[in-house]
């Protein structure tokens, strides 16, 4: 293999890398770690289902998402457009709205994290870790930056919860059974869940790092597909690893407070899995969760803004970046919500986001071939697409009234 070969392998590797952790960051959140902790308490074993629901539905969104973006060589905003005169724009508004509203629960979750790790006032831990978020992108090397940052905690969040799940010690015969038999189903906890793991910006995140990495086109579609799969079973086990380290405490009897201001229904579970060193543990995963968040959400959501400004330039599109960090940190600052709650609602109304791009990508697969140059999509895939396209508007529809009403919790 010549030098060149192995560079571009190499460089193609790094960005698939990437792209991989930053979905799988994007999508594990301090959303997601604290509906898992309310859900969970609320349920007990029959949330497994829930977190299948979204493992099978986020397979279906990002292998369609991530492979049409590749092959049309083109921002999910611009693909809209291109498919839909004007829905780019529609869904670029939908997706930086909810990318705020979302970015916002992250720096409340990174307050809540610190609070959990070190004792720190929410409100300063949240502050701090976004000053450091807009300190990254306005660093002269803020891409390999993020992506070596994002790898680093994505490793440690999952080896942290692994050891966590281990000594809370869950049921595992019935978490399974519930997996596939569940004794109730909650369309709320569902749309709220896959929102917080697959809708709004995270959809996009790893497809569009792709895109800014060139990894694009026929000739690295088997190479998307791979790191599609590799960032679906990644955030897939992280997932249950975080269900079943919250479950075996709610199993043991412990009652987790879900509800009121100061509510921190996770770290009360990994506190009574744990002990003290616990709840540090929890600290660390929330803030390493949360971090990586503010930066997936703001990175991905200004990727947006490139279809009302198409000549911007990489340093512009940083600094716009780090205006919207600190856009997302003023509204922390002013809002009077409860973490916990907002951090739910977040999840939500990105679930309702969710089937608008999917229904766009899905249309564009069956019958606009000639923006991904000719490719013939796969039916099957198209027809799965769809389905799950059917399922997440049913949802959104059932939902609504539901996921609103976490902006009311006391």
């Amino acid at each position: 293999m010549t030098q060149t070969a192995q560079d571009f392998t190499k460089t193609r590797r790094a960005s698939l890398i990437a792209a991989i952790f930053m979905m799988a960051t994007s999508a594990i959140g301090p959303g997601f770690i604290t509906q898992t902790a309310t859900f969970t308490a609320k349920m007990g074993a029959a949330f497994a289902f829930g977190i299948l629901a979204s493992i099978l539905i986020d397979f279906v969104v990002q292998l369609n998402v991530w492979r049409i973006v590749t092959l049309t060589r083109m921002r999910a905003a611009d693909v809209a457009n291109n498919a839909i005169p004007g829905s780019g724009y529609l869904l670029a508004v939908l997706v930086i709205f909810g990318g705020l509203v979302f970015n916002v629960g992250n720096i409340a979750g990174a307050g809540l994290g610190l609070n959990a790790l070190m004792g720190l006032d929410a409100k300063w831990g949240g502050g701090l870790s976004a000053l450091l978020a807009i300190g990254i992108f306005l660093s002269h090397r803020a891409g390999v930056a993020v992506d070596r940052l994002i790898v680093v905690l994505g490793l440690v969040m999952i080896a942290l919860t692994l050891f966590v799940a281990f000594a809370s010690n869950p049921p595992l015969g019935e978490a399974l059974y519930q997996t596939v038999l569940p004794d109730q189903i909650n369309f709320a906890t569902i749309t709220t869940i896959v929102g917080g793991t697959v809708g709004g910006y995270i959809t996009y995140a790893g497809a569009h790092k792709l895109l800014d990495r060139g990894t694009t086109g026929v000739e690295n579609l088997q190479a998307v597909t791979k790191a599609a799969l590799g960032g679906i079973m990644v955030t897939g086990l992280m997932r249950y690893i975080l269900f079943l380290a919250i479950l075996g405490v709610v199993a043991s009897g412990v009652v987790i407070d879900t509800s009121g201001q100061g509510a921190n229904p996770a770290a009360q579970a990994f506190q009574a899995a744990a002990g003290q060193f616990g709840l540090r543990v929890f600290g660390l995963i929330l803030w390493a969760a949360s971090i990586t968040s503010v930066i997936g959400a703001a990175y991905t959501s200004i990727s947006f803004i490139t279809v009302f400004k198409p000549d911007i330039t990489e340093q512009g599109r940083n600094r716009a970046t780090t205006v919207f960090i600190a856009l997302s940190l003023l509204i922390f600052a002013l809002m009077g919500t409860a973490p916990a709650a907002l951090l739910l609602f977040a999840g939500g109304f990105n679930g309702l986001i969710l089937p608008i791009g999917l229904s766009i990508f899905i249309y564009v697969g069956w019958r606009r071939s000639d923006l991904m140059g000719g490719y013939h999509y796969p039916r099957w895939l198209l027809v799965l697409g769809a389905l799950t396209c059917l399922l997440t508007w049913y949802m959104a529809i059932k939902s609504v009234g539901p996921i609103f009403a976490f902006l009311n919790v006391a």
